[in-house]
């Protein structure tokens, strides 16, 4: 019997909604400007994918960013300030969230077609179930609705972990991993893929791994794009991507290809 994909598990932010992941990466500047510490875009998306606790915790242990903090408060930050950073993150994000929830182009479509093709449409993110009140009905009013979706505190643990990814199969009974493809837009994607056992594919238009916004893609100079676009393939692959496409509408043909390779 021909092996077939069943599923597809899909990050939201910077892979099917919110281009470049901008709601997230705006808002913890916010945050950490408020609390006196100045990171750069490219420091703050370093983490991007996470669970935003573990994130926040990250940025912080940057070097910059400790030594930013020692000098603001004279002190080491500490488990109570990641916690009141953690708190502001969520009260700003709930905000602004649902602005940033519309579908990247090709989004609509493509799940339409993995459809039609008989795969079910998983999802999980790095927001939790209350962040995800707003941009779920946001994505759907806009016709983006998976079959499911898994937030870090169902399964008690985020990525780069695989439970999410396993609880997905088991909310649409599907089985074995390795008739599963997860697609995302960060290097915490591809190994929640790759610690799961299944499929891993990477995109680049709309990427935080990419880190621009439409208006920068869109105005970019095309040999200074196709460079950043390698730089970016490359660490998908270093992480362990099993393909690298260029856009979400690619992802069909994409799964034909891993098809064959398992055939």
């Amino acid at each position: 019997m021909e092996k077939k994909i069943a599923m597809v598990v899909f990050d939201w932010a910077g892979t099917t909604v919110d281009y470049g992941s901008s709601a997230p990466m705006v808002v913890f500047d916010r945050v950490f400007k408020e609390a006196g510490i100045q990171l750069s875009r490219e420091q703050i998306n370093g983490p991007m994918g996470l669970e935003k606790r573990a994130h926040i915790k990250q940025l912080l242990e940057l070097e910059d960013a400790t030594k930013q903090w020692k000098e603001t408060y004279n002190r080491m930050w500490t488990e109570d300030d990641v916690d009141q950073l953690y708190e502001t993150f969520e009260e700003k994000l709930a905000q602004v969230v649902a602005e940033y929830s519309i579908p990247i182009d090709g989004t609509v479509e493509t799940v339409g077609r993995l459809r039609d093709m008989g795969i079910k449409i998983g999802s999980t993110t790095g927001y939790t179930s209350q962040m995800m009140e707003g941009v779920i009905p946001r994505a759907e009013s806009c016709g983006y609705k998976p079959d499911c979706v898994v937030t870090p505190d169902v399964t008690g643990e985020g990525r780069p972990s695989p439970f999410m990814l396993f609880e997905c199969m088991r909310e649409l009974h599907v089985y074995p991993v390795t008739a599963v493809v997860k697609v995302g837009d960060t290097i915490t994607d591809i190994k929640e893929g790759k610690n799961a056992g299944a499929w891993s594919v990477g995109i680049l238009q709309g990427s935080n791994l990419l880190g621009l916004t439409k208006e920068e893609y869109d105005a970019m100079d095309q040999a200074e794009l196709v460079k950043r676009k390698e730089t970016a393939k490359e660490k998908y692959l270093a992480a362990g991507a099993d393909m690298v496409i260029d856009s979400i509408k690619d992802l069909p043909e994409a799964i034909r290809e891993i098809e064959k390779e398992m055939n």
